[in-house]
């Protein structure tokens, strides 16, 4: 399998993480949807990453489809089993990537648009969105133990690091990290693990 997308997204990192603890063998591609767009579209003609090509040449998008995909695959998940901690869990993921999805928007504002171009009044109302997802965010995590093994990372822990370091690098003094003390320890904890290190935000 082939992994496309940069690792500065943190779609495809997750992906990347994900299926590494998951021990699926596959080759990561850093093709960027920016810098290399026709290159990108050669693989996947909506260029989107990440792209997963299977070994059978089916093209799979969006890293919860992804995920989902990979997990059938390798006969196991990083997801409970048990219902209610299952809805919770979900509730975790749906908070970070509803947090992700407003800092890349932030980011694309910024870097992407003309600054005559961006809409003030847009970019406040995402950045409120945002701040409104970690901090319920932040109450989710608190309630969850740092994980102390690799082997123990639940798709939850996972993704909420990711968020934390991608929002971090891309949007650095935005989200205050003491305000957010249990999303801090808990991506600490998980940058330290070998598949965040195999796999690092760039």
């Amino acid at each position: 399998m082939r992994l496309i997308g940069m690792l500065d997204s943190p779609y495809v990192r997750r992906a990347a993480i994900t299926m590494r603890l998951l021990g699926l063998s596959f080759h990561h591609e850093p093709v960027s949807v920016f810098r290399t767009f026709e290159q990108f579209r050669a693989i996947n003609p909506v260029v989107k990453a990440p792209s997963l090509v299977c070994d059978n040449g089916v093209v799979l998008m969006d890293s919860t489809l992804i995920i989902d995909y990979v997990e059938a695959l390798a006969g196991r998940s990083l997801m409970p089993a048990d219902l209610a901690a299952r809805q919770r869990d979900l509730r975790v993921i749906g908070l970070a990537l509803a947090a992700c999805e407003k800092a890349v928007q932030n980011v694309y504002e910024h870097q992407l648009r003309p600054a005559e171009k961006q809409h003030q009044p847009w970019v406040e109302r995402v950045d409120g969105q945002r701040t409104s997802a970690f901090a319920l965010l932040e109450e989710e995590v608190a309630r969850l133990a740092v994980p102390v093994q690799e082997s123990a990372l639940s798709q939850a822990q996972l993704t909420t690091a990711v968020v934390w370091t991608f929002t971090q690098a891309m949007l650095p003094g935005a989200v205050d990290p003491a305000k957010h003390p249990a999303i801090a320890s808990l991506t600490a904890a998980a940058e330290r693990f070998a598949a965040f290190e195999a796999y690092p935000h760039a």
